[in-house]
């Protein structure tokens, strides 16, 4: 079972969208049988079987194991991910485009940057696990507390400055059998709400 799965086919997302279908997708964290999840959530067996042929149509879920009893064969299965993002890409011309926007300092460049990163290593994830390769990536995550606008505006330049010698060092246009790499930098405020959770549970 992956991490995380990007749905970028439409008619999938709009299946995992379903809020009965979404229900079963958390359930289904482990094997369960149509029995198990219609007992579970107070639905109908034939209605679950409905949503999980929707959803193994559209490989959200697969068959896990099946088991016999007496002369019936009954079905498990499992979630294909522990968890979902459906991709910009599912929009298809709606999808948000970095190119499209005018101000690179906008909340709406980075959300668009955001969902370029999606689609993109999305689709490139998808063929290494065809490949039954590993995607080399680079992540990192931190936080950090300005103490004024002036002390932001000063990290940014020195970031850049920072990002850019690093860049130029590294990127070498004429290497033989070399493979471009993005790299994106974000930062943007912290949730207020995210920031009231930590000092909450710093105090307990």
């Amino acid at each position: 079972m992956l991490d995380v799965a990007v749905i970028d086919d439409p008619a999938a997302a709009t299946v995992a969208l379903d809020p009965v279908r979404g229900r079963l997708l958390a359930e289904l964290a482990e094997p369960a049988s149509a029995a198990n999840l219609a007992a579970r959530l107070g639905i109908p067996r034939q209605k679950v079987n409905y949503h999980l042929r929707a959803l193994e149509a559209h490989a959200l879920v697969r068959e896990a194991e099946q088991r016999r009893w007496g002369g019936l064969t009954e079905r498990l299965f499992v979630a294909t991910a522990s968890s979902y993002v459906v991709s910009p890409g599912a929009l298809g011309p709606l999808a948000a485009d970095p190119a499209r926007a005018t101000d690179r300092l906008s909340a709406g460049y980075l959300v668009a940057l955001a969902a370029r990163v999606v689609r993109e290593v999305g689709a490139l994830w998808r063929q290494a696990v065809r490949a039954d390769k590993r995607l080399a990536t680079l992540s990192m995550d931190a936080e950090i507390r300005f103490a004024s606008p002036r002390e932001r505006a000063a990290f940014t330049e020195e970031l850049t400055r920072a990002i850019t010698t690093l860049a130029a060092r590294y990127h070498d246009t004429s290497a033989p059998g070399g493979r471009d790499y993005r790299l994106i930098v974000m930062a943007h405020p912290r949730p207020a709400e995210d920031a009231r959770k930590d000092r909450h549970a710093s105090q307990e």
